[in-house]
């Protein structure tokens, strides 16, 4: 049987691409510390008891899926900035963007009972419409063991290739097996699907993704983040979520006011620290890449 490569959290980036690049999927493990994990649970736990299970055999008639994490949880933040995968993000996505964004956070609990989730790609949330570039990174961050039997994550190794319609053999899925704490690592190419659980306690995963910049983000992070809370938040973090622009002339607004008192062309940021920049597009780097992209068209 195929099985997923564990490396250390701390493994140079160069080695963790590496891999990722071969195998679409790895693991590292020991990511977060046990204080790390008792106050991400202690925080999620409220929202996690209240949401409701799915509704199809998708989403999971014994799974919970709750969202909104950043404005929930601040344990959670830290996650979404982690350098270890923003490093990820600038080795995978940066060619195809001038920026990537947040795409979705979701603690996904397995409850017993639960059977396997079909296996799929997470890039199909923009149908099979994109072809020839990576759109996604993916992490499903331990915070309790994932074992063969309480639900760990399928993962087709090497599968980031195939084409839409194939089907894994059985000998071609693993499981991510691994230690609370660890992380899962994944592109959007990857088939994969939540595991059935057979034991007697639940499984929590808490899944954090990110995209390409110019692309619609499947959780809709300035409802789930809106900028009352959002101007409270680191700024790294701000423009993760989706409030700066995403290329020169993507993303900017314009704040609707009475003619005269306000600007034009603002960009998302101006919502939250009232930086307008003046009255233009993206930044200097933002028209440099656009030029760039003119030459070479």
């Amino acid at each position: 049987m195929v099985e997923l490569v564990h490396l250390p959290a701390d493994a140079p980036s160069a080695s963790i691409a590496q891999i990722l690049d071969r195998d679409g999927a790895l693991i590292l493990d020991d990511a977060l510390s046990a204080k790390e994990l008792s106050a991400l649970k202690a925080e999620l736990t409220p929202f996690v008891e209240a949401t409701p299970a799915g509704r199809d055999g998708f989403t999971g008639q014994r799974t919970t899926r709750t969202g909104a994490l950043v404005a929930r949880s601040p344990a959670c933040r830290p996650l979404v900035t982690d350098a270890r995968i923003q490093a990820l993000c600038a080795h995978l996505l940066k060619p195809n963007c001038e920026r990537w964004q947040l795409h979705l956070t979701q603690l996904i609990r397995i409850m017993p009972g639960q059977g396997a989730q079909p296996i799929h790609r997470d890039r199909w949330a923009w149908g099979a419409h994109l072809k020839g570039v990576e759109p996604q990174l993916n992490t499903i961050w331990a915070l309790t063991d994932f074992t063969a039997d309480n639900g760990a994550t399928q993962v087709v190794p090497a599968s980031q290739a195939w084409p839409d319609d194939r089907r894994a053999d059985p000998a071609e899925i693993t499981q991510a097996v691994m230690r609370a704490g660890s992380v899962l690592v994944y592109t959007g190419s990857v088939f994969h699907g939540g595991g059935a659980n057979r034991s007697e306690a639940d499984r929590w995963g808490l899944n954090i993704t990110y995209a390409l910049g110019w692309l619609r983000q499947e959780e809709n992070q300035y409802l789930s983040c809106p900028p009352e809370i959002a101007r409270t938040l680191d700024p790294d973090l701000q423009d993760l979520l989706g409030y700066a622009l995403g290329g020169y002339a993507l993303g900017y607004y314009t704040p609707p006011l009475a003619p005269g008192e306000g600007p034009e062309m603002v960009p998302p940021s101006h919502a939250l620290r009232g930086d307008s920049e003046a009255a233009r597009f993206g930044s200097a780097e933002d028209l440099a890449a656009l030029g760039a992209q003119l030459r070479n068209g």
